[in-house]
């Protein structure tokens, strides 16, 4: 499950994540669901308010600073590793 805590410092991140708009430079296309059920994979993102519960805390930052380029798509057939070759299954889901 992809359960995400959005943090307010660098700090405190597991993950740092820059949002693109653009899918050619995104790594990982993410569609965000309404529920944790539906929170399957790296791709299917819920965001919680409760960081207890959360499977991954991100910080939204720059490109340079970023770990992971991240693109929001609207279908959850879009969602997925841009690249399997360069996939990092498991980043956010554990």
């Amino acid at each position: 499950m992809a359960r995400i805590y959005v943090t307010e410092t660098m700090g405190e991140a597991e993950v740092r994540v820059a949002l693109v708009s653009a899918r050619g430079i995104a790594d990982l296309w993410v569609c965000r669901v309404s529920s944790w059920g539906l929170a399957v994979g790296d791709e299917r993102w819920f965001f919680t308010p409760d960081r207890q519960s959360a499977t991954k805390r991100v910080f939204f930052t720059s490109q340079g600073m970023a770990q992971i380029t991240v693109c929001f798509v609207a279908t959850l057939g879009e969602a997925g590793w841009r690249d399997p070759a360069r996939a990092r299954p498991g980043l956010f889901s554990r």
